[in-house]
C-alpha cells in the first residue's frame, strides 16, 4: 500500500508518500510546495494544484490522506486553508484517488501516542519512525504522519475484519 498524506496550508503545502512492505514503513519521498504570500490566493492555490499533481504523478500513491481543519484561531485564516483544503481533495479526485481525512489530533495520537503533541516531537518521532537520517521540514512531517495514520487505520480495519 503506497499512501500519499497532505498536511495542506496556502503557503506551504506539505505532502509525504510511505508505503507499507508487509509490516514495515518505507518513506519513499516527502517535501513542501512553498508558493509566495504576497501572490493573490487564486494564484497560489493554481500552484499548489500544479505541484500536488506533479507530485501525484511522479509518485503514484493508491490513496490519499488529508488532514482535517482546526478550528483556527482566526476566521480568514481558517477560510484560506479550508481552499487549500479543497485543492488538496481535488487534486486527489482528478487523480481518481480514495481519499482519507483524519483530524490533527488524531494524526498527532497516532503517531506521538497524545493528541497535543508540536510539531517538533512528530518531526522527531516521523525521523525515528521512517529511520531517515535528517528530520524533514515540518510541514512534510505533518504530511508523512498523515499517511502512516491512514495506513495505520487501514490496518485496523482489516484486523477487525
Amino acid at each position: 500500500m503506497r499512501v500519499m498524506g497532505i498536511d495542506p496550508g496556502s503557503r506551504r503545502t506539505g505532502w509525504g508518500v510511505v508505503q507499507l512492505e508487509g509490516t514495515r514503513l518505507r518513506h519513499v519521498a516527502a517535501g513542501t510546495i512553498s508558493v509566495p504570500e504576497k501572490l493573490p490566493l487564486a494564484k497560489r492555490l493554481h500552484l499548489i494544484h500544479q505541484g500536488l499533481q506533479q507530485v501525484i504523478a511522479e509518485h503514484q500513491p493508491q490513496a490519499v490522506a488529508v488532514e482535517e481543519i482546526f478550528f483556527a484561531k482566526y476566521a480568514n485564516a481558517a477560510l484560506k486553508l479550508g481552499h487549500a483544503r479543497g485543492v488538496a481533495l481535488l487534486s486527489a479526485a482528478e487523480s481518481n484517488l480514495e481519499v482519507h481525512e483524519y483530524p490533527p489530533a488524531i494524526v498527532k495520537r497516532t503517531v506521538v501516542g497524545r493528541g497535543a503533541a508540536d510539531k517538533v516531537q512528530v518531526g522527531r518521532l516521523i525521523t525515528a519512525m521512517l529511520g531517515l537520517k535528517t528530520p524533514p521540514e515540518e510541514d512534510a512531517a505533518d504530511a508523512l504522519a498523515v499517511a502512516i495514520t491512514h495506513i495505520q487505520a487501514s490496518r485496523s480495519k482489516a484486523i477487525s475484519r
